[in-house]
């Protein structure tokens, strides 16, 4: 998963990166095939070249070795609303054919089974880069019909959705999975299977999702990682 979403960066793109595997993601990335890569994390370090993966957003790495560190409302107010940030990460507990991204609660929101951390800055996020990769585990429990709550518009209820609610960002272009990648399709917005990950098999991703799953008609089967990504995420990891 994440040296799938390493590779979905590129030298020209500003990141907007989140802890986790996003992060390790883009770590990755600049170490790699992406040099140029401009990250910028929630809590105002731009431009950051971390020396080793930070454990928050709050990690003093990342204000060390930052272009600048600016107050966060700037972040959200001049870089990533207007549009300056090229593609963001995200999670998500549920997600929907439409990429449409719950963390807010399962069940009732009067009266939830389970209350979720909540939306932090991801429905900006989603609105408002020109891109969004989304990292996810697949199982039928997080990949659903329905979401119980949309935090995060995805591509909300098919082709035009994104542009009814006025939201100028691009949306999901890419959900990476521990079985597969998914993109949506041109016309009608629906995560579609496009690549299966080694040892993976439609009939395994299908299994793991809540509603009948389209398959690309040139599907793909992942590149496994290459001894020199595994090099690189083996010392980033090994803290």
């Amino acid at each position: 998963m994440t040296v799938a979403a390493a590779r979905s960066l590129t030298s020209d793109m500003a990141c907007f990166v989140g802890i986790g595997l996003p992060s390790t993601a883009a770590n990755l990335a600049r170490r790699t095939h992406a040099p140029g890569l401009w990250m910028v994390y929630e809590s105002g370090t731009l431009g950051t070249e971390p020396a080793t993966l930070p454990l928050s957003i709050g990690d003093g790495v990342l204000a060390e070795t930052a272009d600048a560190v600016v107050p966060v409302p700037e972040v959200f107010n001049y870089w990533l609303q207007p549009g300056r940030i090229d593609v963001g990460f995200l999670g998500a507990a549920q997600i929907d054919r439409y990429a449409n991204i719950n963390t807010t609660v399962i069940g009732d929101y009067a009266d939830p089974k389970v209350r979720l951390p909540g939306a932090g800055g991801a429905p900006e996020i989603a609105a408002s880069c020109r891109e969004v990769v989304v990292i996810v585990r697949q199982s039928r429990r997080t990949f659903v019909e329905s979401v119980d709550f949309v935090t995060s518009v995805g591509h909300a209820d098919g082709p035009g959705g994104r542009e009814r609610l006025g939201l100028r960002g691009g949306g999901p272009t890419r959900v990476i999975t521990d079985l597969g990648v998914l993109e949506p399709d041109p016309v009608t917005r629906e995560l579609t299977l496009v690549s299966v990950h080694p040892g993976t098999t439609v009939p395994d991703v299908r299994a793991a999702t809540g509603w009948d799953l389209a398959v690309a008609g040139d599907l793909r089967t992942t590149a496994p990682p290459a001894p020199g990504e595994l090099a690189v995420l083996r010392a980033l990891t090994d803290r």
